[in-house]
């Protein structure tokens, strides 16, 4: 018995050791349906409102806005609301110009990204400009106070307690991890063409 089960552990191992190859395509797949997915969001005004507070306060990035950082706070909108007010506020703060804009870079990463499954030099670029942009995203943990928890009384405040908005940011941790995957098995397959 114990036999019997040493050599299904092993059959095991050597099934689960052959899927490193596939494993590294459904990286790029991933990559791709997440990228185009929410990049296509971006297309829509509730995703576009959703981004300015990581906008806003990034210095990176303010500079696509026409207003300070604190003012987006007396123009947000749940998703789903409408208010002509806000919305006109948005439209001048260039709030939908540059999220339209960051969606077709986005897409463009994402199908890059899945392209390596063909030309490794397309692939490595995609790869990255993921890596790029998954840092940026991460970068929001540090200036984007609404990704923590604010004091409100609970006495739960601050770190380590993310809001959904922090929760959301820290998942690129495993974008991350995915794109750099990628980017290396890309550079392999760059080497191999140019025979290095």
């Amino acid at each position: 018995m114990k036999e019997k089960l040493s050599t299904l552990f092993v059959r095991l191992l050597n099934v689960s050791a052959s899927l490193q190859k596939l494993g590294i395509q459904l990286i790029r797949v991933a990559i791709l349906v997440i990228f185009v997915w929410i990049g296509g969001l971006k297309f829509w005004n509730y995703e576009a409102e959703g981004i300015v507070p990581f906008v806003a306060n990034s210095p990176f990035m303010s500079f696509f806005y026409t207003k300070d950082a604190p003012e987006y706070k007396e123009y947000k909108l749940k998703e789903g609301e409408f208010n002509e007010t806000k919305y006109q506020w948005h439209a001048k703060n260039n709030t939908y110009g540059f999220s339209r804009g960051l969606g077709i870079l986005i897409m463009a990463i994402g199908i890059m990204t899945f392209l390596g499954m063909f030309s490794p030099k397309i692939g490595f670029v995609g790869a990255g400009l993921a890596v790029i942009m998954t840092i940026g995203t991460l970068s929001f943990l540090v200036t984007t106070p609404e990704v923590w928890v604010p004091d409100l009384g609970s006495g739960e405040h601050g770190f380590p307690l993310l809001t959904g908005a922090g929760r959301l940011v820290i998942k690129d941790t495993a974008i991350l991890a995915g794109a750099i995957v990628a980017l290396a098995d890309n550079a392999k397959g760059i080497l191999r063409q140019i025979g290095k």
